[in-house]
């Protein structure tokens, strides 16, 4: 809280301010009786508070946990572009609670604060679930109206952020601190049930539902923006049970006016005839009070030890976007159950529920018990060490998934395999110097051959020539193929002779993690395939090939087929994760029509399950640095500085943020080689900080008594000396 009147800085410039008469702010009106719940302390407004927080996270954590594959699968970028507007919108979703702390407690009160950005959050929520409909526009539209609505979800959160919690706290009597201290873990709670519940559920919406004939998306942005209605509406059903306390005035504005005036007074007076300070924040004497100058001596002292954290940030928020495109890579079966890749983001807020009463009931008292004192600066230093070995983890997960996946062709390459559609076996033979040796052996019929073979190009694009021996059929045909892609050649019987056919396959190899299916049609007529309620497509007569299509995991015993004169179907077994089939539709004498199933790409191998260990070692990490480091800063800083401390912390997140914006976008490296480079910087970055930890002299509760409660010192005192003895800046 704000310990000095608004209008004291408007004061003459250099007229100095007694010590013993700091101006103290006139006592706040007494609180209207409000109703209780069921007869106890606890005020029934709290009710719609708790409810309004759960909602809103939902919806925040809900749509955010979707964000990264929409980016990817919906609006088509690429993995490093989708990871930085990821990271810029979580950046600004904690530089805006700067902002909605300045309209609450300059202007509007936190109230009306909470209303009207709430509005803006709504809407926001409502533009972001539009662009999410395909058949609202194209490309360009849905990335006009998903980065207007994100920037407006963003002002709505951030802006709402601080408010909420103290507007919960406002609505208590001062004689009732221990019903404020339980709210708040009630608070606390409602956010982590919010964001477990939505983690788990709006993938689900977004991967299990189909509409449009793809993954629905404006489901699984519709869905929290509901909750985010709801939860407009319940706080405002609460309006006329609020205590609603007036603006305060900013106490983020009036510290940085105070920094600003001592550095721009000591610049005016840096002459060798002027008498030196003690500290350079001394100079801001003239114009405000001495109690607040020694509370932003307090403060300036924390927030040194905030310079390192950002770097810590920016390795715990990649969970949803590195780590979730990782989970894309990986089989998500689970034999119990299908996770959708962006789920594995629930581990998170359940593991720190487990962890936090198992840190403080077990592991940190039998760290006590063995000797070891655990102070809470060593403890955000195991913190910054545990996210630097899940990022390690994370970086061997990713080396394995690349030694799975299939080789990539390079420059001036190609991959190429050969099908054999005829009814006996084939010869296949490459003219050139180059690739002759290829293609040795004989093709049997309706076989292929055992793996793609890495074709070399003089240029970027080529001309192949190939000898086709069928029989006593001889037969020279060439076909055009362009570096870096892979090709399926098709061989087939055509009337008295044979011809073949090079079709260009999927464009990546690993298929992001999705399932794809194609089809080639070797009957006289055209076939229309049902794939789901939602996926059809047709497929052309006579050795039609239709265009790769991205369906579920899953079986596919009876996929119904229809062509101008009858309906059948086709059995395509199991479709696995990260594989791309071929589908060669036959008619069989003997076993009329079936599919012939090609693996153009092999599954996925490697278990999501890997994804745990990474998983746990940086939930361990955020509940030693996270919880710990606000615990520490609150014990460290004087009361009236408690929201400028607030807003530093949540800074340091917005700027982790960028720093991974900028790494995604300049770095140019391999996913495992970044992951290894975050390591490698928080661990320099946790070194700087256990410098500077050890440096640190903490300061003791009665050093930061009110003036009233004890008397102040000189301005030479042992105040000053403590902040200055091992911190300076």
């Amino acid at each position: 809280m704000n310990t000095f009147q608004k209008n004291e800085s408007k004061e003459t410039l250099f007229s100095p301010v007694s010590i013993e008469e700091v101006p103290r702010r006139p006592p706040s009106p007494p609180k209207k009786p409000s109703t209780k719940i069921c007869g106890s302390n606890y005020p029934l407004s709290i009710a719609f508070i708790v409810v309004n927080e759960f909602c809103e996270r939902f919806s925040y954590y809900g749509m955010k946990a979707v964000l990264t594959l929409y980016f990817l699968y919906f609006l088509h970028w690429n993995e490093d572009t989708s990871t930085s507007i990821y990271h810029a919108f979580s950046s600004l979703c904690y530089f805006t609670p700067i902002l909605g702390a300045a309209i609450a407690d300059s202007w509007l009160g936190k109230f009306k604060t909470i209303i009207y950005l709430s509005l803006v959050y709504v809407l926001g929520h409502v533009i972001k679930s539009l662009g999410a409909l395909p058949i609202l526009g194209g490309q360009v539209v849905h990335t006009v109206l998903s980065l207007v609505g994100l920037s407006l979800i963003a002002l709505g959160t951030g802006g709402i952020k601080p408010c909420v919690a103290a507007f919960g706290g406002d609505q208590f009597e001062e004689t009732h601190a221990e019903e404020r201290s339980r709210y708040f873990s009630v608070f606390y709670l409602a956010i982590n049930a919010g964001s477990l519940i939505s983690t788990f559920i709006t993938p689900m919406l977004r991967g299990d539902v189909q509409c449009f004939g793809e993954d629905c998306y404006a489901l699984a942005f519709g869905v929290p923006g509901l909750l985010m209605v709801i939860a407009l509406v319940v706080f405002a059903m609460g309006s006329k049970m609020y205590n609603k306390p007036p603006p305060e005035g900013n106490i983020v504005a009036q510290v940085l006016k105070c920094i600003w005036f001592a550095l721009s007074n000591r610049f005016k007076n840096r002459s060798g005839d002027i008498p030196k300070r003690q500290h350079w924040l001394d100079w801001a004497a003239e114009k405000y009070p001495k109690q607040l100058i020694m509370d932003v001596k307090a403060l300036t002292r924390i927030l040194f030890l905030y310079i390192p954290l950002p770097m810590f940030w920016a390795l715990l928020d990649q969970q949803g976007s590195r780590w979730t495109l990782q989970a894309t890579r990986m089989n998500r079966n689970l034999g119990f159950f299908v996770l959708q890749p962006d789920q594995m983001q629930v581990l998170n807020p359940l593991l720190v529920l487990i962890f936090i009463p198992l840190f403080d009931l077990v592991i940190y008292r039998l760290v006590s018990k063995c000797g070891i004192h655990f102070s809470s600066l060593r403890k955000m230093a195991v913190g910054m060490i545990l996210a630097c070995l899940a990022f390690a983890v994370a970086a061997a997960v990713e080396i394995k998934i690349n030694e799975m996946a299939p080789a990539q062709p390079g420059s001036q390459e190609v991959f190429l395999q050969v099908l054999n559609l005829a009814d006996d076996e084939m010869k296949v033979t490459m003219l050139g110097n180059e690739n002759n040796s290829l293609l040795i052996e004989s093709i049997k019929s309706f076989q292929k051959t055992p793996h793609y073979s890495k074709l070399y190009l003089k240029t970027k694009s080529q001309d192949f020539h190939f000898h086709l021996k069928y029989h006593n059929l001889s037969v020279y045909t060439e076909h055009s193929v362009q570096e870096q892609n892979w090709y399926s050649l098709f061989i087939r019987k055509d009337g008295n002779s044979i011809s073949s056919m090079m079709v260009k396959d999927t464009e990546s190899k690993t298929t992001n993690g999705m399932t794809a299916v194609r089809f080639v049609n070797t009957l006289h007529k055209d076939v229309n395939i049902s794939l789901s309620t939602d996926i059809s497509l047709s497929v052309g007569e006579d050795y039609g090939v239709s265009a790769y299509r991205i369906v579920q995991r899953g079986e596919y015993p009876a996929v119904h087929c229809r062509t101008e004169d009858e309906n059948f179907s086709l059995n395509l077994g199991l479709l696995e994760f990260g594989a791309a089939y071929l589908f060669v539709i036959t008619n069989s004498t003997n076993q009329g029509l079936q599919a012939w199933k090609i693996e153009d790409i092999p599954a996925n191998k490697m278990s999501i399950a890997w994804q745990l260990p990474q998983y746990a070692l940086v939930t361990a990490a955020e509940v030693m640095f996270s919880v710990t480091g606000l615990e520490f800063s609150y014990s460290q800083a004087p009361s009236s500085m408690k929201s400028v401390l607030q807003a530093a912390w949540l800074l340091t997140v917005a700027a982790g943020n960028i720093i991974v914006l900028v790494v995604a976008q300049f770095s140019g490296l391999v996913q495992w080689a970044e992951f290894i480079l975050f390591s490698c910087l928080l661990l320099v970055v946790c070194l700087l900080f256990s410098i500077m930890g050890y440096n640190y002299v903490p300061v003791k509760t009665e050093d930061m008594q009110d003036p009233a409660d004890k008397q102040i010192p000189h301005i030479q005192g042992n105040m000053i000396n403590l902040e200055t003895k091992k911190t300076k800046l």
